[in-house]
């Protein structure tokens, strides 16, 4: 029932959930052979943010599925904690090879995730009918995100060095992988920068574990996404980079939108380690239908920030730089251009949106364009 009267509350998003998923569904009864179709399905399992983007793009590009499935496979043994890093780290240094070896099996995990190892033969026939350059991209990737996983298995990160050079294993390289499988023109001639740009994107969309301590748990969940903010720049010029391949602007468009609404979310929120906190599952189906241009993801970011400095408290003490850095991106969104092409909004009643509303108009946005987003 609480999920309906959410519903209720955005009768905006009602439409863009339904059709949504028909669209998912659609995919998914398209795919006659078992292997195919059981990734489909566990896509949408075990990944429901990821999974509306990605079952979006067309068959052509489903090594995209199977690469993030590999990856998410790995993860499952990285976060199964009932397995002793005796066992866990040599898996996850040799699971690039598993890939390929049709007789091995491991089952570990729990839920969705579990379903996945031990059907993981599925995803391995999927994987063998790949491009050998695409099987060898995610071999590459698979291999060093291992590597750093069991990295990490004994040693606490206690700094945000330890943070990032974490988040470079398990999110920067899988971005770039990703980049590299679209083939992008032109970015072998610049390799390295766009690698470094992958890295902060995935950086600034990684997911992140947080303390469980009130008020100071809450300071440390604003610190640490007050330090993430500072990745926004660099997830821009990623887009940038990718803005002529439709399909792939998309996927990773709506992984930046979906962060910054996460972090936005997240926020001064003791919820967070109360309950935990999600995003509502319309908003996430009009992200994915409506968010289509840079301008769009200027205008999303423009729109989150505007809601996070709402949020913000004088007695944190990371407050003047979380202001600081939202300003900052607020003014990046401005000088772009590109804010009053904007057709859809994405606040409607949450707290921050008239100030928001005030300052599109601000920047040229009018009356014409449909304010909330029907």
């Amino acid at each position: 029932m609480g999920d309906l009267g959410e519903i209720l509350k955005h009768p905006d998003e009602i439409c863009p959930m339904i059709k949504l998923g028909m669209q998912v569904r659609e995919t998914e009864m398209r795919t006659p052979e078992l292997h195919w179709a059981f990734c489909y399905t566990m896509l949408r399992r075990v990944t429901s943010k990821f999974a509306v983007s990605l079952l979006q793009l067309g068959p052509e590009h489903r090594n995209a599925m199977i690469f993030y499935l590999v990856l998410r496979a790995l993860d499952t043994i990285e976060d199964d904690m009932s397995l002793s890093s005796e066992v866990k780290t040599p898996i996850l240094e040799d699971f690039h090879e598993h890939i390929y070896d049709r007789d091995w099996h491991f089952s570990c995990g729990s839920s969705d995730c579990r379903v996945l190892m031990d059907q993981f033969h599925l995803v391995r026939q999927a994987f063998l009918e790949l491009d050998k350059s695409h099987q060898e991209m995610i071999k590459d990737v698979t291999e060093r995100m291992g590597a750093g996983m069991a990295k990490f298995i004994d040693k606490e990160i206690e700094t945000i060095d330890d943070l990032n050079e974490y988040g470079y294993y398990v999110a920067g390289l899988p971005l770039h992988g990703m980049l590299k499988m679209f083939v992008v023109p032109g970015l072998e001639d610049s390799d390295a920068e766009y690698g470094r740009l992958s890295n902060s994107m995935g950086l600034f969309i990684m997911d992140l574990k947080y303390e469980e301590n009130s008020v100071e748990a809450v300071r440390c969940l604003n610190e640490m996404i007050t330090s993430s903010l500072v990745h926004v720049e660099d997830c821009f010029k990623y887009l940038s980079v990718v803005k002529d391949v439709p399909a792939l602007f998309r996927l990773f468009a709506l992984r930046q939108v979906m962060a910054i609404g996460a972090l936005a979310l997240c926020y001064n929120n003791i919820d967070v380690f109360r309950f935990g906190v999600k995003q509502r599952r319309g908003l996430i189906a009009k992200l994915t239908e409506r968010t289509r241009t840079m301008s769009d993801v200027y205008g999303v970011f423009f729109e989150f920030c505007s809601l996070m400095k709402s949020k913000v408290d004088r007695h944190d003490p990371n407050a003047t730089e979380t202001v600081r850095r939202l300003d900052d991106i607020q003014n990046i969104c401005i000088n772009s251009g590109l804010l009053n092409r904007r057709k859809f909004y994405i606040m409607r009643s949450e707290e921050g949106y008239n100030s928001a509303l005030k300052i599109f108009k601000e920047c040229g946005v009018t009356s014409r364009f449909d304010i909330f987003g029907n």
